[in-house]
């Protein structure tokens, strides 16, 4: 099936993605986002008074998130605009494309601002009261640490779902490392001609400002934390876990960084693209939830209800690009599917860019755009587990008039 809503072409943006604390973890991560989207909304054929729809993809909470998606409306210039702020760990960025979908659908909004955003460093420490407990001391987690290393369901770390599902399909170590050099080289190509690729989403240099947002202290050719490796390097490395598979060069790296894009109607669409002979459909999307503790799993029956909700198949896919936050994820995803672990994930994917949760998925499916738009149109397919054994997939389609 075919949505109303689509994404105006060209009407998304993102930052360079950095490694936790490095160039952007001094930034709140909702004013930041909400700064880069107001500059980047500006240089948009669309007066933001037309926004009528705001959703705000944050996962680790920030001083006043409370306030959420109608706070960062009116820090980008849209203060007329209203909406929700979704929670939904890496799939944060789908499930706000899915919302703003929605909206559209339901034909309560046409022109709707998504903006997903997220800061793993310096995450909050979060003290819950207990005054009935023993001595009315309550508890406390750090929410970014302890949430990544015990799942409350199976009390398993995010790195044991991968070793699960390598151990129950026979990924190897080194089936592992041979996927993650091919993905190193996927995206070198983005950086080939001064970085062409990423170029026509990201603005670069990319001015970096001080937390008030009035003066920029630094400047990003890229993206921040992304490590050179080589066969050598990757077979120095030992498995994170005791008699396991997955080393440290075959996972993601979290990262700060926000994304952001506008859905409107379809009659908006053109009007508001900066290139009138692309149009950006979308076409189905999928979730599913697995056995508990075997995380990556979930991106195949969530994708297989996408391409059903299209009406298509694996093999009509022009490309496909995935939130691999392990390398097993694409390894059990091809073997299931028989989509070519190679042809995946070209000029780049979150296993080599990082990981700031909400923005991840958002920022794979612009490039998946441009990658469909670079092939002058088709379908492409984007996929990612999240946390709590889930995932969540999107289908477009991308027509290029001739």
């Amino acid at each position: 099936m075919a949505f109303k809503a689509e994404i105006p072409y060209g009407n998304y943006w993102s930052t360079p993605f950095c490694k936790w604390q490095g160039s952007l973890q001094h930034l709140h991560a909702v004013e930041f986002a909400s700064y880069v989207a107001r500059e980047s909304l500006a240089a948009l054929p669309l007066d933001p008074a037309d926004i009528d729809y705001a959703i705000l993809g944050l996962s680790v909470p920030q001083h006043h998130s409370f306030f959420g998606a109608p706070w960062m409306a009116s820090m980008a210039g849209a203060g007329q605009a209203t909406g929700p702020t979704v929670v939904q760990a890496c799939a944060t960025g789908v499930r706000s494309l899915f919302t703003a979908v929605s909206e559209i659908e339901a034909g309560m909004a046409e022109v709707a601002l998504m903006v997903t955003a997220d800061r793993c460093s310096n995450g909050p420490h979060v003290y819950y009261p207990a005054p009935q407990a023993p001595g009315g001391t309550g508890s406390h987690e750090d929410w970014v640490m302890d949430n990544f290393s015990c799942d409350p369901v199976g009390h398993n770390s995010m790195v044991q779902t991968a070793e699960n599902v390598a151990g129950r399909h026979g990924i190897s170590l080194q089936e592992q490392h041979e996927v993650v050099l091919r993905r190193y080289a996927q995206y070198a190509d983005a950086l080939a001609d001064d970085r062409a690729f990423q170029r026509r989403y990201m603005k670069l240099p990319f001015d970096v400002p001080r937390p008030r947002l009035d003066k920029v202290v630094a400047q990003l050719d890229g993206d921040e934390g992304v490590t050179d490796t080589t066969a050598e390097g990757l077979a120095r490395l030992k498995p994170v876990l005791p008699d396991g598979t997955v080393t440290y060069g075959g996972q993601t790296h979290p990262a700060d960084g926000n994304a952001g894009l506008l859905v409107t109607s379809a009659e908006r669409a053109p009007q508001l693209s900066t290139d009138s002979n692309v149009r950006v459909r979308i076409l189905g999307f999928g979730q599913a939830r697995v056995e508990s503790a075997f995380m990556p799993e979930a991106v195949v029956p969530a994708s297989q209800r996408a391409l059903s909700m299209a009406g298509l198949e694996i093999k009509a896919m022009d490309a496909v690009k995935s939130h691999n936050p392990f390398a097993v994820n694409d390894i059990y995803f091809a073997r299931e599917t028989g989509f070519a672990v190679d042809a995946m994930n070209n000029f780049g994917c979150s296993l080599i860019w990082g990981h700031p949760q909400a923005p991840t998925g958002a920022r794979s499916i612009i490039e998946l755009i441009e990658e469909l738009a670079l092939r002058g149109g088709g379908r492409g397919l984007f996929l990612g587990c999240a946390a709590g054994d889930s995932a969540m997939a999107v289908v477009i389609e991308v027509d290029v008039a001739a």
